[in-house]
Parts: structure tokens; sequence; C-alpha cells
């Protein structure tokens, strides 16, 4: 499958590269360093901006799905929804239809499952960025394709457990967090797994 990656030089992203490329697939990523990519055997590297509509528009163009594994660094200036406003009409346009997103729990319903402490933490440090996660994903689930919103707990940088316990909502009983190594593995599945189809999906480890 001819999979773009978004966000690829992140610590999701990076495990979503490596995972995608171990999975055989034919792999495009749009970056702005290339140098900052952990692989680029294999890879089609394209220099670009991920909220450039033309930047996106020419990385989209002959994919078959999309992984977007954007992140905001720079949390008093989220990226979400210029980069969905970028990638949305492109895969439009290029008749891409599978979309699948790394977002975070904590982001619209979700928060209602989330502890005290994480909700004032999501209110206050991540406010802006969960604000503008809120916007993008809306404007995703209205986009017409075919999406899965992926909501990770707590991301750790742990070797990949293979445990996760998913659901439409936080599970009962689970754990805290979960390794990013877990995620991309996840989000991967997703392209040949319709049951997120269409859906968020909230994905933490098992119980601590």
């Amino acid at each position: 499958m001819k999979v773009l990656v978004l966000g690829a030089t992140g610590g999701t992203g990076s495990h979503v590269l490596r995972v995608a490329l171990s999975a055989g697939h034919d792999v495009t990523v749009l970056v702005r360093n290339a140098s900052s990519l952990d692989v680029t055997e294999g890879v089609r590297v394209l220099t670009g901006d991920a909220t450039s509509a033309e930047d996106v528009r020419a990385a989209v163009v002959g994919q078959d799905a999309v992984l977007n594994a954007i992140g905001s660094r720079n949390m008093r200036h989220p990226v979400e929804v210029e980069v969905g406003r970028a990638l949305l009409p492109a895969m439009h346009d290029a008749g891409v239809d599978r979309l699948v997103v790394c977002s975070a729990f904590g982001v619209g319903e979700s928060q209602t499952d989330a502890n005290t402490f994480q909700k004032m933490f999501f209110h206050t440090v991540l406010g802006k960025v969960y604000a503008a996660k809120d916007v993008a994903d809306a404007e995703v689930r209205e986009s017409g394709l075919d999406w899965t919103l992926v909501y990770p707990t707590r991301l750790t940088d742990d070797p990949a457990t293979g445990s996760l316990a998913t659901g439409a909502r936080l599970p009962q009983g689970a754990g805290s967090h979960v390794t990013r190594a877990d995620v991309a593995r996840f989000m991967l599945a997703q392209l040949t797994d319709a049951t997120w189809s269409r859906k968020i999906v909230v994905v933490t480890g098992a119980a601590d």
C-alpha cells in the first residue's frame, strides 16, 4: 500500500514510519528537514510544510492512505487546524479516502473520563493545543473521508508491549499510559481493519 506519513520526525510519527516500512508499505513522508528523519532508506522523502496546501497536495497524489501523527511542538501556536485544512481538501481532490489521525485522550468528549488532575492539565498547560485538536478533529469527522481518530493516553518512549486496551471510551481498569511504539502499530493496523472506521478510539496500555 502507498502510504503518506505526516509527522515522521516526531515521537510517535518516527515509530509510524518504521512500522510502515517494516510492514512492506511504499512510504512517503513530508518533512521540513530530511536530516531529522531516523530512517531514510526505502522512504520517498518530500521536503515541505504540512500546513502548506501546495506541499500537501503534491505529497497526497498517488497515495492509498494517510497516517497523520503531527503534534504541535509550540504549545502557543498549535498547527493541527492548519494541517487539517491543507490535508482534507488535498485528499478529496486526489481521491485518497483512508485517513488515520493520532490525536489525544482528553480532547472533546473523551475528557469526561479524565480525572481531576488530568482535566486541569488539559485546560492549562495543553489548553491551546487541545482546543486546536478539538477543532481539527471535528473537521475530520465532517470530511466525508474514511477516517479513524486515535486518542492515546499519556505517551511514553518505552518499548512496545503488544498489549493494548481500546474502546470508544477509556477502558475500565486500563493503564494510564501507552507507548508510542504500540500506538504506531495500532495506527498502521487501521489501514486494513475497518473496526474503527469513522470512529474515535481511545488507546491505552494494559492495567498498570
